[in-house]
């Protein structure tokens, strides 16, 4: 089905294994295609967990080798499995962007996007996908994490209920509560 929203022209396929989303970005029509991690060579994530530019927005973490993105992978593959959690590589433009997904955090649930640099520009397109599986999971809200290095977007904080520091793992985030069907 092939629907127009805010001048974003997309076409949605089966959201549980695979889905493709058509959205005009710097002037051309990419093509991101959501998949499931059993169906990506584990390897292919180790450029982009390991790029220097993803790294400064994450938690402070060794750099993976194959053994190592193989473990994260068969974790984020046993997330998965959890009720109300969806894990799911990105591939813009047939090429491997990184990943997404629903996951749990402290009896709640938390979105993460994680993009190679080149592709930082899509994140809002994932974002609203997220927000749209949270709903078919009948989550009523989700957390957000945004790494004390990161920017605010004023566009997460207009639809956050409330938003706080939080200390994880050593660092600090920009915590949003984000209510599903506002965001």
């Amino acid at each position: 089905m092939l629907r127009r929203r805010s001048g974003v022209c997309y076409q949605r396929a089966n959201l549980t294994t695979q889905s493709t989303v058509r959205v005009r970005t710097q002037n051309y029509l990419d093509e991101l295609k959501y998949v499931r991690f059993d169906q990506v060579d584990p390897e292919d994530f180790l450029a982009i967990a390991n790029e220097p530019a993803v790294r400064a927005h994450l938690v402070d973490h060794p750099f993976f080798d194959g053994f190592s993105i193989r473990d994260w992978v068969n974790e984020k593959q046993k997330l998965e499995l959890l009720p109300g959690c969806r894990i799911r590589a990105v591939y813009i433009r047939e090429e491997l962007a990184g990943w997404c997904g629903i996951q749990p955090f402290d009896n709640r649930f938390e979105l993460a996007i994680v993009l190679s640099r080149r592709f930082w520009g899509n994140g809002l397109i994932i974002y609203r996908t997220l927000m749209q599986w949270a709903k078919e999971f009948g989550h009523h809200e989700v957390l957000f994490h945004l790494l004390e290095s990161r920017p605010g977007y004023r566009s997460i904080h207009k639809v956050a209920s409330h938003s706080q520091k939080t200390c994880l793992l050593g660092r600090w985030f920009t915590t949003y509560t984000i209510a599903v069907g506002n965001g």
